[in-house]
């Protein structure tokens, strides 16, 4: 696949790139999120602060130093619940360089990103982010990055929801699809189960873990 920078070309890697994303508050939705490599170094933050920040409709994306990356916000009104995507910090003028929104305002749909390029490009976003299941696809349908329930394979547990794994694929850039998360954490709330469960006992298949 082409390389495809949105965000920044520093966060778009050669090889598939595993993210181990966890939520900061298991509280409230969208209350700030910590992304780390395989290696256990944090690569992307997202920090709010309780009930009343998570109804601003604007949250911004960081690297591990806390420089802004991403600043997505929510677009008022709008019938398909619309966010866009600004680079760096949103500025009073500032165009925004992408923008999501549900494919359909009846039931549960796919999610339509459009990233203003030329020519401008189009992803879908398809499954249930509020089941940690939900696969992005290019214009040409082929996969770019994948958000899945994470399985601790010692344990041979899935774990709770609040912990998930972003797989994102060569060429895609990563700071992009982690931008995406925060925007489907917002829009997909209303998927989202009253219980969380914490972790669900799997049988032994190696397929699961890896």
């Amino acid at each position: 696949m082409k390389s495809k920078v949105v965000v920044e070309d520093a966060f778009v890697y050669s090889e598939e790139k595993n993210l181990t994303v966890r939520k900061t508050s298991l509280f409230f939705t969208g209350d700030g999120f910590t992304a780390y490599d395989c290696k256990g170094h944090l690569v992307f933050r997202v920090d709010t602060y309780g009930p009343d920040s998570r109804d601003l409709g604007e949250l911004v994306l960081m690297d591990a130093t806390g420089r802004c990356l991403l600043t997505v916000r929510r677009k008022r009104p709008s019938l398909h619940n619309r966010w866009e995507g600004y680079l760096g910090e949103r500025e009073e003028g500032k165009k925004p360089i992408f923008s999501v929104r549900r494919s359909s305002i009846i039931g549960r749909s796919n999610v339509t990103v459009e990233v203003y390029s030329n020519p401008i490009e189009e992803y879908q976003i398809e499954g249930s982010f509020a089941q940690r299941n939900c696969t992005f696809f290019n214009a040409d349908k082929i996969s770019v990055a994948e958000i899945r329930r994470k399985v601790d394979a010692c344990a041979n547990v899935v774990l709770g929801k609040d912990v998930f794994s972003l797989s994102i694929k060569p060429g895609f850039d990563s700071a992009f699809a982690m931008g995406l998360v925060l925007v489907l954490d917002q829009i997909q709330v209303d998927e989202l189960p009253g219980n969380r469960v914490d972790a669900d006992p799997i049988p032994d298949d190696p397929t699961l873990s890896s």
